[in-house]
């Protein structure tokens, strides 16, 4: 998986990483166990300080979305879902409300948002096709 950044985003760098490395775990790109470069390597790669890299890491960590092994790297981690059906239903609803949230400052009609929901669902309804061939 290759890393970009926009440096005139308002989004911090690190989070940049951190949110482009969840999409590729959403989509199939990187799968549990998949290792990721090490900090030096990608900071390198986007010619960025090694501390920023170092930032998005442990945000993933935290999140429970890669672990670190001392000296052996960065892996993505087997995402364990809330055991629960009303706990997952609880934190996708706090998703869903933030993504009305921004949808409605950007002006989009409730058939906007839900044509750009489905044009999403479809790719990643293609990834898990793929997967079951």
């Amino acid at each position: 998986m290759r890393f970009s950044i926009n440096p005139s985003s308002v989004e911090p760098v690190y989070a940049q990483i951190a949110r482009q490395a969840r999409e590729a775990v959403a989509r199939g790109t990187l799968r549990p166990g998949d290792q990721l470069p090490t900090v030096r390597e990608l900071a390198l790669e986007l010619v960025i300080n090694p501390n920023t890299i170092a930032a998005a890491y442990r945000e993933m960590e935290r999140a429970g979305l890669v672990r670190t092994l001392r000296g052996r790297g960065t892996f993505i981690a087997v995402i364990q879902a809330p055991a629960s059906p009303a706990e997952r239903r609880r934190q996708l609803q706090k998703h869903v409300e933030a993504l009305l949230t921004e949808a409605t400052h950007l002006g989009l009609s409730e058939e906007e948002i839900l044509d750009a929901v489905r044009t999403v669902a479809r790719k990643y309804r293609l990834r898990e096709e793929k997967n079951d061939e």
